[in-house]
C-alpha cells in the first residue's frame, strides 16, 4: 500500500468509524452467531498475493461484524465497562502511527515523561499519597502478579530471585471469597501455590471480616507459615463490595505484610472526593491498582499501578543486559523495570487526551451521572414486589434478582434467574451478566458507558420487567 491509498482508506476508515458511533444504538449489543460459524467462513490458507482494502473490508463487514459484541454500546450493562471515548480513540490512532517502543526512556523520551506526569496527575484526582510511584499496566490482573511479586522477593530478602524455592518458604497470601480470580491466578504464576490463598469469609455487606483475617494470620503463624500478603478489594467484582481498608491495614501493619489495594473498576470513583473515603488508611498500604480502561473512558488497555516503594519495584523486576544500557540510565525511568514486558506500548498518550479533552469536572460529572442512574434503577427495583436488590450499591453497579414470590426454593429461584438472563441477552437489545452470592443467582447491571445515558437505563429495565412478566405467565413451562 501506497501513501497515496493509505490517505484515502485512512479517510474512509475515519467516516466508518464515526458512522459507528452514530449509529452504534441500533447493534445487537450481544453477538448472537453460534460457535465455530466465524471461523467456517475463513479460508484454511492465506493468501499468495496481494489482496485488494476493498475485498478485505468487504470480508470485515460480511464476516467480522456479525461476530461483535459491542462494548461501546450505551445497552451494554455486563461486567465492567471497557470504555472508549473519541479522544481515546484518536490517541490510539496516533500511537499505532507512531509504532512506538516504550521500554526505556531513550527509545521515546517523550513517552516515558508523559508516563510519569500522568502518574502524577492521577495521583491528585485521586488522593493517592503524593509520594507514591505510579506506572502503566496492560491489566489489573499484571498489576496484582507485580504486586504479589515484590512482596515475595521483599519478604523473603530477593533470595527466591536469585536462587529460586527451596521449598521450605511455606508463603500465604489472603483475600476476601469475594476477591478477583486475578489474585488466585497470581499466586498460581508467582510461584505460592493455590493451595495458599486463604479466602477470607465476608459480612453481611460481602466485604472482608477483619475478625477472621487476623484469626487466619495468627493461626497460619503459629503453623509455621510466612503470611505474605493481604489483597484488600475496593469493589469486587461481583458486587462492588469495598472491604474495611483502615481495619486491614492495622493488622498488616501488626504482621509486617504486604498490603495490595485492587480498586481496578471503583478506583475511577476516587476522582469524587466525596468518595475518598474507601481508601482510608492508604498512606499505609504497599501498592494500588485502577483500571482508566475500565470507567475512565480510556481505550483497553491501560491500567494504572502504584506503588510506596519503588526500590523494590526495580529489585524485583530490572535486569540489565549490555544491549539495554544507556547514558541516560539514573537520570530518568526505565519503565522496562516496573514490570514483568520488556516491551511496552504508549499508553499514556490517550490518558493525556482523555484528561485535557474532558478535564476533570466534565469526568467527575460523567461519573456522578452513572451512579445517580445505578440509584435511580435500585429505587425502581425496590418499589417493585417481583424483584429484589441482592447487594449494596454504593457505586454504578445493581445486583438484583426476579422473584416471582412463589415460594421457590433458591434453586428454583436460581433456575428462573438464569433463565430470565438468557432471555434478555438473546433479545439483543442489552447484555447484563450475573454472579452468586451466598449461592443465590444474581444478575449483574453495571452503569458506566461512555454513552449509557438514562434513557438506555429505563429502556433496560422496561425490559426486564417485560420478559419477567412474560415469564412469570409460563412460569410452570419455563421451569
Amino acid at each position: 500500500m501506497k501513501n497515496v491509498e493509505f490517505r484515502e482508506w485512512a479517510h474512509r476508515l475515519a467516516d466508518r468509524m464515526a458512522d459507528y458511533y452514530e449509529n452504534i444504538d441500533e447493534y445487537p449489543v450481544k453477538s448472537t452467531v453460534q460457535p465455530g460459524t466465524i471461523f467456517a467462513q475463513f479460508p484454511t490458507e492465506p493468501p499468495a498475493e496481494s489482496e485488494d482494502m476493498w475485498l478485505i473490508m468487504s470480508d470485515f463487514e460480511r464476516i467480522i461484524m456479525p461476530g461483535i459484541t459491542h462494548w461501546q454500546s450505551p445497552n451494554f450493562f455486563a461486567y465492567f465497562p471497557a470504555n472508549g471515548s473519541y479522544p481515546s480513540i484518536l490517541a490510539e490512532m496516533l500511537t499505532a502511527m507512531l509504532g512506538t517502543q516504550c521500554m526505556v526512556w531513550d527509545t521515546s523520551p517523550a513517552a516515558a515523561e508523559l508516563e510519569e506526569m500522568m502518574m502524577q496527575w492521577l495521583k491528585t484526582m485521586t488522593g493517592l499519597p503524593s509520594n507514591w510511584h505510579g506506572v502503566i499496566q496492560d491489566t489489573a490482573s499484571t498489576s496484582t502478579l507485580a504486586a504479589l511479586l515484590c512482596a515475595r522477593e521483599k519478604r523473603t530478602a530477593y533470595v527466591i530471585n536469585e536462587s529460586g524455592f527451596d521449598g521450605n518458604e511455606r508463603l500465604r497470601v489472603y483475600c476476601s471469597s469475594e476477591a478477583h480470580s486475578s489474585v488466585e491466578k497470581a499466586v498460581k504464576i508467582a510461584g505460592i501455590g493455590r493451595k495458599n490463598l486463604v479466602k477470607i469469609h465476608t459480612d453481611k455487606m460481602y466485604s472482608m471480616d477483619t475478625s477472621l483475617l487476623r484469626e487466619a494470620i495468627t493461626a497460619d503463624i503459629a503453623a509455621g507459615f510466612m503470611p505474605l500478603c493481604v489483597v484488600a478489594a475496593i469493589g469486587t467484582t461481583g458486587c462492588t463490595a469495598i472491604d474495611p481498608l483502615e481495619e486491614i491495614t492495622e493488622i498488616c501493619e501488626e504482621f509486617g505484610v504486604w498490603l495490595h489495594v485492587d480498586a481496578a473498576y471503583a478506583g475511577t470513583a476516587l476522582l469524587l472526593p466525596e468518595y475518598r473515603w474507601m481508601i482510608d488508611g492508604i498512606e499505609k498500604a504497599d501498592s494500588f491498582v485502577f483500571n482508566p480502561h475500565k470507567w475512565m473512558f480510556t481505550n483497553f488497555d491501560c491500567s494504572v499501578y502504584f506503588v510506596k516503594d519503588k526500590d523494590v519495584l526495580l529489585r524485583t523486576f530490572e535486569i540489565l543486559p549490555e544491549y539495554l544500557k544507556t547514558s541516560s540510565r539514573g537520570l530518568v525511568n526505565d519503565y522496562r523495570d516496573w514490570g514483568i514486558p520488556l516491551g511496552r506500548r504508549f499508553r499514556a498518550l490517550k490518558l493525556w487526551f482523555v484528561i485535557r479533552s474532558y478535564g476533570v469536572v466534565q469526568l467527575q460529572d460523567k461519573i456522578r451521572e452513572h451512579i445517580h442512574l445505578a440509584q435511580w434503577l435500585k429505587q425502581q427495583i425496590c418499589a417493585d414486589s417481583h424483584f429484589e436488590v441482592m447487594a449494596p450499591v454504593p457505586l454504578s453497579l445493581v445486583c438484583f434478582r426476579f422473584n416471582p414470590q412463589t415460594d421457590s426454593s433458591i434453586e428454583n429461584l436460581n433456575k428462573i434467574n438464569e433463565i430470565l438472563l438468557g432471555k434478555l441477552n438473546a433479545s439483543g437489545n442489552i447484555f447484563l451478566t450475573h454472579t452468586k452470592l451466598k449461592g443465590q443467582y444474581t444478575l449483574r447491571m453495571s452503569i458506566a458507558g461512555t454513552l449509557t445515558s438514562k434513557q438506555h437505563v429505563q429502556k433496560a429495565w422496561q425490559l426486564i420487567k417485560e420478559t419477567a412478566e412474560e415469564m412469570a405467565d409460563n412460569l410452570a413451562l419455563e421451569i
